[in-house]
């Protein structure tokens, strides 16, 4: 049986997504709109009876003076990654790409290879012998993730390597953290929490910590932190205008797509964070926070809301994104790592990004540039 692709509309796309439950808040149209410097097309895969069976948000970067691009399906598509006959859905993909200019397809499948529940986490991080996470030995594995892999690289996909620190990288992150809130209680995960947690969480309440909820007047002050933040933790910041570029696309979308939660206490901001919801998943996507007053514990606090926010929403998973998978003591992005281990969830880590060369030589002279950027 042959798919056949084409672009479709921006709501066909959106009920394909709503109907399946959930997507990365990266494969709605929206996204799109948040990077002015990309092309965006949503892309349908159709059976032979017409019917809508899979989408794909795919960004499209213009190569300097040619009309050549760079084609990106950030943690996407939305397909059937269980399929045996994988190539069924990605080769018509790329004959689409091609036709349209593309060089080089880049995609992230949300395929998950393993996972390592929070003591196991615990552990590694206090073993002496263990230097990096995918070393370790994971608690679940699933193999039909491998099998994936093995016919990605069987029709000439090629996984692409983190370029940055310690596996975040320039393009989505491998490992990630994620709370699973379906079927629990507020109450059950309120006690998967470590005791650490439960105890910053009590002592910013008895402080008077209080977490509200923003709106785009209080980015200028989310971004104040998020600079500070930077700074402390050695990142090149995004300016404010992102921030407010995301916040009018998203929320144009769905009222409800992007929240920004702002920790108050004695008339100061101490802290703020944005989260996406697509569906039953929440992420919590960018965080700041400042270094006054630290002994209040409002990050604790404002993640707790968070975290009540999105069970409240019934959501199946709070997703707090990227992880280093660095286990040395000396890396300063350890300290992130033991803080989202604490919430009692589980460290993943996904198949990565794949790329597939349409035309070698620009592919080839696009990583040289990357390489030496």
């Amino acid at each position: 049986m042959t798919l056949r692709i084409q672009p479709i509309g921006r709501g066909e796309h959106l009920r394909f997504v709503a109907d399946r439950g959930s997507a990365s808040h990266m494969q709605v149209p929206s996204w799109g709109d948040v990077k002015p410097d990309w092309r965006a097309e949503s892309l349908g895969w159709f059976d032979e009876g017409g019917r809508l069976v899979g989408v794909g948000l795919v960004l499209l970067r213009p190569l300097p003076k040619l009309k050549r691009y760079l084609a990106y399906l950030p943690e996407g598509p939305v397909i059937d990654w269980s399929a045996p006959d994988l190539d069924r859905w990605l080769a018509p993909m790329l004959a689409h790409l091609k036709q349209r200019g593309a060089f080089a397809v880049k995609m992230g499948p949300p395929v998950v290879v393993r996972r390592w529940s929070a003591e196991a986490v615990k552990e590694a991080i206090a073993d002496p012998g263990a230097r990096r996470l995918g070393e370790v030995e994971a608690t679940s594995l699933d193999p039909s993730a491998l099998d994936v892999a093995d016919r990605l690289r069987r029709a000439g996909w090629q996984r692409t390597e983190p370029g940055g620190e310690d596996g975040f990288a320039a393009g989505q992150p491998r490992y990630v953290f994620q709370v699973p809130l379906a079927g629990r209680s507020l109450e059950e995960v309120h006690r998967g929490l470590n005791q650490q947690w439960r105890r910053n969480i009590k002592k910013a309440e008895k402080a008077g910590v209080k977490i509200v909820r923003g709106g785009d007047e209080d980015l200028p002050v989310f971004h104040t932190l998020y600079r500070e933040t930077a700074e402390r933790d050695r990142f090149i910041p995004r300016p404010l205008s992102y921030f407010q570029r995301m916040w009018t696309a998203l929320t144009a979308e769905d009222p409800d797509r992007m929240r920004l939660y702002v920790a108050h206490h004695d008339g100061d901001v101490l802290a703020a964070a944005t989260m996406l919801t697509v569906g039953e998943h929440v992420w919590y996507s960018y965080g700041a926070s400042t270094g006054r007053r630290r002994e209040v514990q409002p990050n604790n606090a404002m993640q707790w809301r968070m975290i009540c926010d999105a069970h409240e929403l019934g959501a199946a998973v709070y997703d707090l994104r990227g992880i280093t998978d660095t286990l040395e003591e000396s890396n300063h992005l350890l300290g992130l790592l033991r803080f989202k281990a604490g919430t009692g969830g589980e460290a993943l880590e996904y198949l990565g990004e794949w790329d597939f060369p349409l035309n070698r030589l620009l592919h080839k002279a696009l990583g040289l540039y990357m390489a030496h950027r």
